[in-house]
């Protein structure tokens, strides 16, 4: 059995997963290769994604694809450079309430993703990577990191917002939902954010060498995709026993959701067109095709 199989294994996936990997993956990971190549140097793929598309998951065979290839590879997910909960509340204090639920650009350390980047790319030592418990709403201690020796190929930076670009400050005015219309009713909240990608994330995500896309087919889609991450989650609550751990029900999802849905309907607009690879997904999580650019 092969690394890609044990893989499938290991992540309870049907073994006709093969077939996506073989159809999919594996050219996109020969994609990244050959930049590596192009570019003589350790670079940044871009992996982005909506909520529950299937990022991490692919990003974890990206690595065992692109190793296999002889090319050191690390996995940096951006909702592990998410604020902690004492920083987001004090951020909700000082400058929207709504900046205290995590997500939106303007929730995460940007300059800790930065370092690991430079560090990742020039270093060499053992590079300890965050973690974000998401069932306990903040970062994991850090002697539970696990640690990545330095220097790598690639870096794999898979988030639900990786590579976003700012709207137009016109396109702000209208809320698209309401949590917006009713507790953004300034748009300070959406201009804040905004700003955010005009500013510090725009140096974060210039880092980025080539850009994957993982396209839902719509926001609709997105529920149903959060809805299955975190009944996992309650899964793993109830399995190993974690006390107190935050698992949201339907109607907090609902909500969580529409902190995501302004960035991510512009993702899906506006991405397509300029990504250097596009995998469009259907409801089902099936990845029809892979388009190169």
């Amino acid at each position: 059995m092969d690394t890609v199989d044990t893989l499938i294994r290991s992540q309870a996936l049907p073994a006709a997963y093969r077939q996506m990997v073989d159809r999919i993956h594996r050219p996109v990971a020969e994609r990244i290769a050959e930049v590596r190549r192009t570019r003589g140097r350790p670079i940044v793929a871009g992996l982005c994604g909506s909520q529950g598309s299937g990022k991490s998951t692919m990003a974890l065979f990206l690595r065992t694809l692109l190793e296999g290839r002889g090319l050191k590879t690390a996995i940096l997910s951006l909702d592990d450079l998410y604020l902690t909960l004492p920083q987001r509340e004090r951020l909700g204090a000082e400058t929207h309430p709504l900046l205290r639920t995590r997500g939106v650009p303007g929730t995460h350390d940007v300059g800790l993703g930065l370092a690991l980047m430079d560090v990742l790319s020039e270093g060499v030592a053992e590079v300890s990577m965050p973690r974000f418990d998401k069932a306990e709403d903040t970062r994991a201690p850090a002697e539970t990191w696990p640690r990545v020796a330095a220097p790598v190929d690639v870096i794999l930076f898979e988030g639900w917002c990786v590579g976003a670009i700012p709207q137009d400050e016109a396109a702000l005015i209208e809320p698209v939902n309401a949590l917006e219309r009713d507790e953004d009713r300034d748009g300070s909240w959406r201009r804040y954010v905004n700003g955010q990608l005009k500013g510090a994330y725009a140096g974060l995500f210039g880092r980025i060498d080539v850009l994957a896309m993982l396209q839902a087919p719509g926001f609709d889609a997105v529920y149903d995709w959060r809805s299955l991450q975190e009944t996992k989650l309650a899964e793993k609550v109830r399995r190993e026993g974690l006390a107190g751990a935050r698992v949201m029900d339907a109607q907090q999802i609902r909500r969580f959701l529409m902190f995501y849905q302004r960035l991510t309907e512009w993702i899906l607009e506006e991405m397509p067109g300029r990504a250097d690879i596009l995998m469009p997904l259907d409801e089902g999580h099936r990845i029809g095709r892979v388009e190169f650019r």
